[in-house]
């Protein structure tokens, strides 16, 4: 009977002692924190192609989405995607209901002044492009005066045009239409010499169309994404720039670029530059 007790005590002994190696020390919302920082939850708009966005079969896909795995693989984190109302992207991090915003966002004054952003990661530059075949090439603002241009109406292409130095020699030339793919239909037909879009969403749909445009020599201009995070959460911010720059030197963003992009469209620069 003793050596019954004896061994139920060593028994107990031995859970109190991995009980208190697991968890002693640390109260429990210290554990419920450590349990939190396993998963980093992404907010994003999950209509945006091809950062972000459902397929055929309803799976979320994207750019951003791979480079996201990717970084929470590198930090030994899972990563959650939640959609979310654009519009309410700065309302949820403040809530945390979500840990970042990472869904092909732009650098502006105001989100610099409302959130934590990361490094610029992708230049999401305003370009000009033109059948593969074609002889077109803009290298500068004023060829635009010679040339029939398509974009998207309410697009930042559209806007970027209209602040362009040389807009007053063109605008004329300039013809809105309602979607990309319009635009598109138009330049195969010779109705437009050139379409103003958004890198990343010309690479990827000439990626699609096997090579069928090409970028001209000259663009409109710069425009950088970043990821977002609460103004006071710097230390995820800092783990996830880590996290960015190993992807981009050992060559796996550079193949994630390539998947969605068909080349390498990726940068790393300091939010500052």
């Amino acid at each position: 009977m003793k050596k019954k007790l004896l061994s139920l005590a060593m028994i107990g002994v031995l859970v109190l002692g991995v009980a208190c190696l697991t968890g002693c020390g640390k109260d429990d919302a210290q554990q419920e924190a450590d349990t939190e920082k396993a998963t980093i939850v992404v907010g994003l708009d999950d209509t945006f192609a091809p950062m972000g966005f459902r397929d055929e079969a309803g799976e979320l896909v994207g750019f951003d989405i791979d480079l996201a795995n990717k970084v929470g693989e590198e930090l030994g984190m899972y990563v959650e995607f939640k959609p979310i109302d654009w519009n309410a992207k700065e309302m949820e991090l403040k809530s945390k209901t979500i840990d970042c915003v990472w869904n092909g966002m732009s650098v502006t004054p105001e989100r610099m002044e409302n959130m934590t952003l990361s490094d610029k990661y992708l230049n999401n530059k305003i370009v000009l492009m033109a059948l593969a075949d074609s002889d077109v090439d803009v290298t500068e603002a004023s060829q635009l005066a010679e040339l029939k241009i398509g974009t998207q109406v309410d697009s930042s292409a559209l806007e970027v045009l209209k602040k362009n130095e040389a807009y007053e020699s063109f605008k004329d030339n300039v013809a809105e239409y309602d979607t990309y793919d319009t635009a598109i239909m138009d330049l195969k037909a010779g109705r437009v010499d050139v379409i103003a879009v958004d890198q990343v969403l010309g690479e990827y749909t000439n990626n699609n169309l096997g090579g069928e445009m090409k970028e001209c020599t000259y663009d409109l201009g710069d425009d950088f994404y970043v990821i977002g995070f609460e103004k006071s959460n710097t230390e995820l911010r800092d783990k996830v720039n880590g996290a960015l720059k190993t992807l981009v030197e050992n060559g796996e963003a550079a193949k994630i670029s390539g998947k969605w992009f068909g080349k390498d469209i990726v940068i790393l620069q300091p939010l500052e530059d």
